[in-house]
């Protein structure tokens, strides 16, 4: 797997069939993990999640998955979503085993710091739920604010 960039403990590589299993365990975790990044909580077969894979690699989006540097786990994936121009769309999901073990708020710092520096990105935005308080929590420490709110979602930016 091609390393990207890391932080401390987090090395970020591209996606990868070798992972499918880790990542078929993640999205099909409805209670800590699917609820909070889908409308739907259908389970996810293994062909479905080898043709998302296939499909994200071609397009060569900005999807990265999460590798604990010290022991090779997975944690989970990340994503900076084209929004247009200097603007991208952060997403996060992290598997059960690894939530409240601050890679969250590591792995948002890093995403932030790769999009400004390398991208050259000048706006990160994201959607929340408004029940996943401990995701707001660590978007709001990284220096997200929140600019709007509905009945779905907290909308949070931050600007370079």
């Amino acid at each position: 797997m091609k390393q990207i960039f890391e932080s401390s403990r987090i090395s970020f590589v591209e996606l990868s069939e070798l992972l499918i299993t880790d990542y078929l365990i993640m999205i099909n975790d409805n209670e800590n993990v699917n609820r909070f990044i889908s409308k739907k909580s259908k389970q996810i077969t293994l062909e479905e999640e080898i043709a998302w894979v296939r499909k994200k690699l071609e397009e060569k989006k900005l999807i990265f998955s999460m590798i604990e540097k010290k022991t090779g786990d997975f944690i989970g994936n990340t994503e900076l979503m084209d929004v247009g121009g200097t603007e991208r769309e952060l997403g996060i999901a992290i598997t059960a085993k690894k939530q409240n073990k601050g890679y969250g708020t590591e792995a948002v710092g890093a995403l932030l710091k790769y999009g400004f520096e390398n991208l050259g990105l000048r706006k990160i935005v994201l959607r929340a739920k408004p029940d996943n308080a401990r995701a707001i929590h660590v978007y709001s420490k990284c220096g997200f604010r929140e600019y709007d709110r509905d009945g779905e979602h907290v909308y949070m930016e931050v600007l370079r």
